[in-house]
């Protein structure tokens, strides 16, 4: 992880890279991989909704709330 930062309309988000290649789903399994463990919920909680094939992607966390998400974004430097 390398931290959070805000896009032109002033949305914050968090950076992250994983090694896995963008084959097969691989690296998108890779960023949930992450982001679970970053947030201390099983893997298959977290789920790439949006941006599949893309450089910036939505994710869910089951069971988060936003307000819960939002801290834990925070939590993060900003970059």
């Amino acid at each position: 992880m390398d931290g959070r930062s805000r896009d032109a309309n002033g949305e914050t988000f968090l950076k992250a890279r994983v090694r896995a290649a963008p084959e097969n789903n691989e690296a998108n399994r890779a960023l949930e991989a992450l982001i679970a463990k970053a947030y201390g919920v099983a893997k298959s909680k977290v789920s790439v909704t949006r941006g599949a094939t893309a450089r910036v992607k939505t994710l869910e966390i089951e069971g988060a709330t936003a307000a819960e998400i939002a801290a834990f974004v925070d939590g993060f430097q900003q970059v």
